[in-house]
């Protein structure tokens, strides 16, 4: 079982696009997934299929320890894999958890009693580096860091890079970078290209060799609730994204090929 991640402290790079639509492709090659939501905004939640107004209880209910995993978790039907869901309430979270004892630790505890239950639970991270973040690094096995190839992109990897490296040392000794992902990438920009090659040589082999375009049918999906592949499997933010999917479980090791077999 992988616990991963999805971050970065920079909003807009497509953070909630890629963890819903990992999630949903991940289940697709026969995964059994679970999506934490971590963001106030609810972004994956809606994304998912779910109503956040009315999905109750939430990740803030899991992280005061008022209920569980397994109470909490809800089906996403369109992306055929289950959530953790967020909403507005969670922004108070912060003021909450601060006088608890092991306040970074609530979120990794209570994802070790469903560790049996999936293949694959990934963390959709807020666009700052906070309390709730924490606790998802604290709970992650790696990170997977969203970017686009922009001017501002590399200076803003410089602290999130820091911040992964501050919790190695007192919280979680086990994290690291799983990848940097190249999103909203428009190969006709030169300026892309440049900071892509940048990526590549400063980063190496952590950098996904998927990239992930700039789709219009990607953008379109949220908005009716459905990840892209239940919105239109053919376009190339699906395919893409199915490329990342294929990708991760090379990387954890495991047989696309076989998997693809089995769930033929």
């Amino acid at each position: 079982m992988k616990i991963l991640a999805i971050a970065n402290q920079k909003g807009g790079v497509g953070k909630t696009t890629t963890a819903v639509n990992l999630a949903a492709c991940l289940a697709d090659l026969g995964q059994r997934v679970l999506l934490a939501d971590l963001d106030p905004q609810g972004n994956a939640t809606m994304g998912a299929g779910i109503e956040k107004r009315t999905a109750l209880p939430t990740v803030y209910q899991i992280l005061l320890n008022q209920v569980s995993v397994r109470e909490a978790r809800m089906r996403s039907e369109p992306g055929h894999f289950d959530v953790i869901p967020a909403n507005r309430e969670l922004a108070g979270a912060e003021i909450d958890l601060v006088n608890l004892e092991q306040r970074d630790l609530r979120l990794k505890a209570a994802l070790a009693e469903v560790a049996d239950d999936y293949d694959f639970i990934l963390m959709d991270c807020p666009p700052t580096l906070n309390l709730l973040t924490v606790n998802a690094f604290a709970s992650a096995q790696s990170v997977l860091i969203p970017m686009q190839c922009e001017y501002y992109a590399l200076e803003g990897l410089t602290d999130l890079v820091a911040t992964i490296k501050k919790v190695k040392q007192r919280l979680n000794p086990a994290i690291q970078i799983e990848g940097l992902l190249r999103v909203m990438f428009d190969p006709r920009s030169m300026l892309a290209q440049q900071v892509s090659d940048q990526i590549k040589q400063h980063f190496g082999d952590k950098v996904y060799d998927t990239v992930i375009p700039r789709n219009v049918r990607l953008a379109e999906a949220p908005s009716h609730g459905l990840p892209v592949l239940a919105y239109d499997r053919q376009c190339k933010g699906a395919k893409a994204y199915m490329d990342l999917a294929a990708e991760t479980l090379r990387r954890a090791g495991l047989n696309v090929k076989a998997i693809a077999r089995e769930t033929a």
